[in-house]
């Protein structure tokens, strides 16, 4: 094996363990924000539900909109805002990423 060969494993061995304490470091600084980390999972756990469920959600609205529709109007005027709201976000920062990218 040449010098070349063993100087390259050597960094790359370096670089891993500097990986493997960072990554340790993370998770040790993380942990004041394993709530909302926790939150995040269960907000997409029910995403993944009510995307694999449809009609269930659909029976739901329809019935819940027979017996309130009054209230369920106004949910579902508040779901509209909060959707557009979090589209036009999306956007935004769809825009911005790249221009702050490529500083």
């Amino acid at each position: 094996m040449n010098s070349r060969a063993i100087e390259l494993a050597l960094k790359k061995q370096r670089l891993q363990i500097a990986g493997a304490d960072l990554r340790s470091d993370f998770a040790h600084h993380a942990t004041g924000l394993m709530p909302a980390f926790v939150g995040a999972d269960i907000a997409v756990v029910g995403a993944q539900w009510v995307r694999g469920n449809r009609e269930i959600v659909v029976a739901v609205a329809v019935a819940l909109l027979i017996i309130r529709p009054r209230s369920i109007i106004g949910w579902a005027r508040r779901g509209f805002v909060m959707w557009r709201l979090w589209r036009d976000f999306r956007d935004f920062l769809d825009r911005r990423l790249p221009a702050i990218r490529q500083r």
